[in-house]
């Protein structure tokens, strides 16, 4: 389901979110002038479903103006390293008029930023970004209207630059932003709204910017969740259960609490050593003697996929086109396949950890989350505190992907700071970082498809089990076709072992192999070059354009596969964005191992707002997507998680990076997300690619040396 779904979905499902009241605003953040305006079309949209009467006072996004010329841009999304902090300070200051180095952001702070759902999906720059601008379109033009009364001149006889406004035949007269925020507090809406600029006008957008958190994160002085010290603070080490199966009977905490200084909570199913030395809390803890029962689910590595064929709900078609028996009769060639794709973790470098403290009544959490507003409600819901006795402030996030859309951590840290009083940290070490992660599901994909004596597609039967329907367009031009999803995505309740959920463009990259994949074999039954079948069956211009372009970059020279060379191609689109990938690799025909020698990536994002953001987001996508491609498994049996730490669970590393080249492709249209489309591509590339050189063809994820080995012996 796309996020903008998501986003009415959760609207109508939360009844209350409390906001932060204005008096209190004020109080907060002290002088300057603040712009208030009502949320642009996208949120207006979005909540239109919502109960209206329950939707938060401050549905308001603030913007501040200082009296020294600073602007402070106040946000629900986070920074987790896919750079908004950047590109959307970039938007402001180009919509203001203001010098984009005097532009500052805060992030999700649950007590001085409007509400949000949460920072996932590529979202924000498309969804929050266009009423960011419209609202920096409304400061601006209050401002305007300010200096026409204090310059006493028409408002079309004043222009603006980087916070100064002046006359425009005498430009000695003027006056600047500071000037007329100067000890005022302002509260004021436009009845008619101005327009945002046009592509044209942009001066501080479509420019490469490098990140404005790149020297705290090179040097060390960025924040994260376990920076943060306060005097008193305790380390909590939390009992887990051995499986996600598991229910706690009783445990015996008598040799723990003979630890000196350890305090020993008790609360329900959270039981937790606390000291001021994590290592002696570890100790602790250590002594529990717990007793678990539980029945585990007959799942494990061997057999998964059977597991879930077997399991499978009745499917749901939410496309139906044309006739399949029709599209099958007029076929030369036929093609049945199976693809299956494993759990993958989302293994970021920062695992889950929040700092809480209870002072006067309020209780402040630090957490690394990816939705603090959510975070808030549930921490006020669990503790029984009313949601303004509750802040979230969210430093940096040390990678997400979508498993840090939970915020248990932050809960486990406020429900101990309750009860001891004291301030508690909870940071999970990385064996507690893979038991609780939500995996991306291990998923199933059936495609029945056939092509006519031209190579042209006739008919596309579609059956995908777990992973939704996200990136499993059709894309190409085909009369007769069917799409059947089983399971309601990675939400899947009651199905897998343990909790799956969005892994960086949920079900896209499970979608995209096998789609790309069955696409590549069809090409090799026409006797067609790959690129060459594709193109041939493709009326989206987009994709034909991002296409063209990839085969240009890599000077593609046309070759039936298998060409022996080693070269895969792919295509696919998330987030409203399109990519064509093309790849080159070697095997290794003793060892099975792969190695992806170059990557060539164009991207066709709408506007790119920051070129220099957006190539690291690509460069960054290939790099991860080599490890979901090759190497990552989650080992488990039933609800026991083996995989614990990275020296079983192998992510990409610097000896893998392979020569990338990327593009953009230059469009003035609305911009696009860019965090997580150039990764969906990487399964179905690289297996393209394998087949290529060796006439060897995989069909599941990730495609290790084993696989590989096995794959090589049938060709």
């Amino acid at each position: 389901m796309d996020e903008f779904n998501d986003y009415k979905d959760y609207l109508k499902s939360h009844s209350s979110f409390p906001g932060i009241k204005r008096r209190d605003f004020f109080r907060l953040m002290g002088g300057g002038i603040y712009i208030f305006f009502r949320v642009g079309s996208a949120m207006e949209i979005m909540a239109a479903e919502a109960d209206q009467n329950r939707l938060p006072n401050d549905l308001n996004a603030f913007l501040q103006i200082h009296e020294d010329g600073t602007v402070t841009c106040f946000t629900g999304k986070i920074e987790m390293g896919q750079g908004v902090i950047t590109g959307l300070a970039q938007m402001l200051a180009d919509e203001l008029d203001v010098a984009f180095e005097k532009v500052k952001m805060v992030m999700g702070d649950t007590d001085l930023c409007p509400w949000d759902m949460g920072t996932f999906g590529s979202l924000s720059t498309r969804a929050f970004g266009p009423y960011l601008r419209a609202a920096a379109a409304e400061a601006r033009m209050v401002l305007l209207i300010q200096a026409a009364e204090v310059l006493g001149v028409p408002l079309e006889d004043l222009d603006v630059n980087e916070g100064v406004i002046f006359k425009r035949k005498d430009k000695k007269e003027k006056v600047t932003y500071s000037q007329l925020t100067e000890g005022k507090k302002i509260e004021r809406f436009l009845t008619e709204k101005p327009e945002v600029k046009d592509y044209s006008e942009f001066r501080i957008m479509g420019q490469p910017r490098f990140r404005v958190d790149s020297v705290e994160k090179v040097t060390g002085k960025a924040k994260y969740s376990g920076d943060i010290r306060l005097p008193g603070m305790v380390y909590a080490r939390i009992l887990r259960p051995p499986s996600h199966a598991s229910k706690l009977v009783s445990v015996d905490t008598s040799e723990a609490e003979k630890v000196e200084g350890v305090q020993i909570v008790k609360d329900g199913d959270l039981v937790a050593a606390l000291h001021e030395d994590p290592e002696m809390a570890d100790k602790a803890r250590r002594l529990f003697k717990a007793e678990f029962v539980g029945d585990e689910k007959p799942v494990s590595n061997e057999n998964v996929f059977a597991y879930l064929n077997e399991n499978a709900p009745e499917g749901n078609v939410n496309i139906n086109e044309g006739d399949l028996e029709t599209g099958k009769k007029s076929s030369d060639n036929t093609f049945e396949n199976e693809f299956h794709d494993g759990y993958v973790a989302h293994s970021p470098m920062e695992p889950h950890t929040a700092m809480a403290f209870l002072e006067d009544g309020k209780m402040t959490v630090w957490a690394g989350t990816q939705t603090p507003f959510p975070a808030k409600s549930n921490i006020a819901r669990v503790l029984g505190f009313e949601e303004e006795k509750v802040r979230v402030k969210p430093p940096y996030l040390g990678g997400g992907f979508g498993g840090k859309s939970a915020h248990q951590q932050a809960v486990e840290a406020a429900r101990l700071a309750k009860i001891t009083g004291k301030p508690v940290m909870v940071d999970w070490n990385r064996q507690e970082e893979f038991f609780y992660d939500e995996f991306r599901p291990a998923a199933i994909v059936k495609i029945n498809s056939g092509v006519d004596e031209k190579g042209k597609i006739v008919f596309w039967d579609y059956h995908v089990y777990y992973a939704g329907d996200r990136g499993a367009e059709t894309m190409y031009n085909v009369p007769h076709q069917k799409r059947t999803v089983y399971g309601r995505g990675w939400r899947a309740p009651g199905i897998h072992p343990f909790p799956t959920g969005a892994w960086r463009g949920p079900g896209n990259s499970t979608n995209t192999f096998a789609r790309e994949v069955q696409i590549d074999i069809m090409a090799a039954k026409a006797g067609i070059d790959p690129v060459e079948f594709r193109l041939k069956n493709l009326t989206d211009q987009r994709a034909i354009d991002v296409l063209t372009e990839v085969a240009k970059m890599a000077d593609w020279k046309p070759a039936q596969s298998p060409s022996k060379r080693g070269y895969g191609v792919a295509i696919g689109s998330d987030a409203g964005t399109y990519v064509a990938h093309i790849a080159k690799v070697d095997v290794d025909a003793k060892t099975g191992e792969v190695k992806v020698m170059k990557v060539w990536c164009a991207q066709e994002m709408g506007y790119c707002v920051n070129p220099q953001g957006a190539t690291i987001q690509m460069e960054g996508c290939i790099n991860m997507g080599m490890g979901y491609a090759l190497k990552e498994v989650v080992e488990f049996e039933g609800g026991k998680v083996k995989t614990s730490n990275f020296d079983t669970y192998e992510i990409p590393r610097f000896s893998w990076i392979p020569e990338i080249e990327t593009k953009i492709l230059d469009r003035n249209a609305p911009p696009q997300g860019g965090g997580e489309p150039a990764i969906v591509c990487m399964g179905a590339v690289i297996n393209n690619a394998i087949y290529d050189l060796t006439g060897a063809r995989l069909f599941e994820m990730a495609m290790t040396p084993q696989r590989i080995l096995e794959a090589l012996k049938n060709v």
